[in-house]
């Protein structure tokens, strides 16, 4: 068992950290003041060829694993850029999962090329306000008309469909009441007609500079050739990209912990009260240290999860795991941050309140936590269904 990065992965976390040195901490303050979406940002990682990391190399990608991935996102958000900076390339890694494994030839051909090299930016459009994660219960409907469909309803908490120009879209095929088991509901990868789409952005509590929407879909047509698979099967297609969705989102989140936990011993070693710093005094010391200690649990789990789905071993138990236990270290570490920073914790000049921010996003997205302990208590434990 060796739980050292290969000289591979190293090379990978040096690099990632060479393309992200000159967006530093100010650049991001900026970004969460001002919104607006970081394309520098997208635009030099495009470049670098880090876009398509876990994509196939047939199609342009490094055809790497989701550990390699992980590691990506996780240095991504540990220099400082946090769930921003992750959250602006976050669709790429694994988005589009559903396309590389269902998708035909002449649909990978077309669609992960201009997506690797950072000419197309999809959103990933499931999530429906009125079903929340009960996501068989969706009701926007695409009706099969010849060689289209066309498409009615809404989608909420859709990222970066103000930038995007592609759409992931789940929707209905089949009347829900002529429906078995998770059949009626199909995957379409397609143009994102804004004649037809309307994207409005919810303001949020922080990563401001990438968007989060409401989506109203009203007569959207998708050609035919733009279903992924078999029609009724996209419930099916989306649960593989899941458990990576949970692992990335998780090193994402101690990347972010980690940059507040930096944060927060630096400012510890440096500010004095009282003729010493505080970082001498064990109330300071000890949350800190607490916090070091849960990111590395987490982390380890995360590679574990990363590394169970590279072998194509059943992962479910751990990316949820990982994802949970991620989730609240970071969350913690960056409130012990602004703890360790007192009042100064509160002024945007530091960043950490803007960390503090983010780490909700993980707490939140893409699953609660409540659910992941349901899927514990069940999958795991064998205890009954709750819900």
């Amino acid at each position: 068992m060796n739980f050292a990065l290969s000289p591979d992965q190293e090379q990978i976390r040096d690099a990632i950290e060479r393309v992200c040195a000159p967006f530093d901490a100010d650049y991001w303050l900026r970004k969460d003041q001002e919104g607006g979406f970081p394309h520098e940002f997208h635009q030099a990682l495009a470049a670098s060829g880090w876009l398509g990391i876990a994509m196939p190399e047939a199609y342009g990608g490094a055809g790497l694993g989701i550990s390699e991935a992980a590691l990506m996102m996780h240095t991504i958000s540990a220099t400082g850029a946090g769930l921003s900076g992750a959250s602006a390339v976050h669709m790429n890694i694994f988005g589009l999962h559903p396309v590389v494994v269902f998708g035909n030839e002449t649909q990978k051909k077309r669609w992960l090329p201009p997506l690797i090299a950072g000419t197309d930016r999809a959103c990933f459009a499931v999530t429906e306000p009125n079903t929340g994660l009960n996501t068989l219960k969706l009701k926007t409907f695409a009706a099969r008309e010849g060689d289209h469909y066309v498409v009615h309803g809404q989608k909420v908490w859709i990222s970066t469909a103000l930038v995007a120009n592609k759409m992931l879209l789940l929707a209905r095929t089949t009347p829900i009441e002529n429906c078995k088991g998770t059949e009626g509901l199909s995957l379409f990868y397609t143009d994102l007609d804004r004649s037809k789409v309307e994207v409005r952005e919810i303001e949020k509590m922080g990563r401001k500079c990438v968007d989060s929407n409401q989506v109203f879909i009203d007569g959207l047509h998708i050609p035919v050739e733009d279903r992924i698979g078999e029609e009724g099967q996209g419930f099916s297609y989306i649960l593989h990209g899941l458990n990576p969705e949970r692992i990335l989102i998780a090193s994402e989140a101690v990347g972010l912990g980690r940059a507040a936990l930096k944060r927060a011993a630096g400012y510890a070693n440096e500010r004095e009260v009282f003729g010493r710093t505080i970082g001498q005094n064990q109330s300071i010391q000890h949350p800190l240290a607490k916090s070091w200690m849960e990111l590395e649990a987490a982390d380890l789990m995360v590679h574990k999860a990363a590394w169970l789905y590279d072998q194509n071993l059943p992962c479910a138990a751990e990316a949820n795991s990982a994802k949970y236990l991620a989730a609240e270290a970071c969350y913690h570490a960056c409130e012990n941050a602004i703890f360790t920073h007192g009042g100064m914790g509160y002024a945007k000049e530091y960043h950490v309140e803007r960390y503090l921010r983010e780490s909700w996003i993980p707490r939140l997205a893409p699953v609660s936590p409540q659910l992941i302990l349901c899927f514990i208590a069940e999958k795991v434990l064998g205890l009954p269904k709750s819900y």
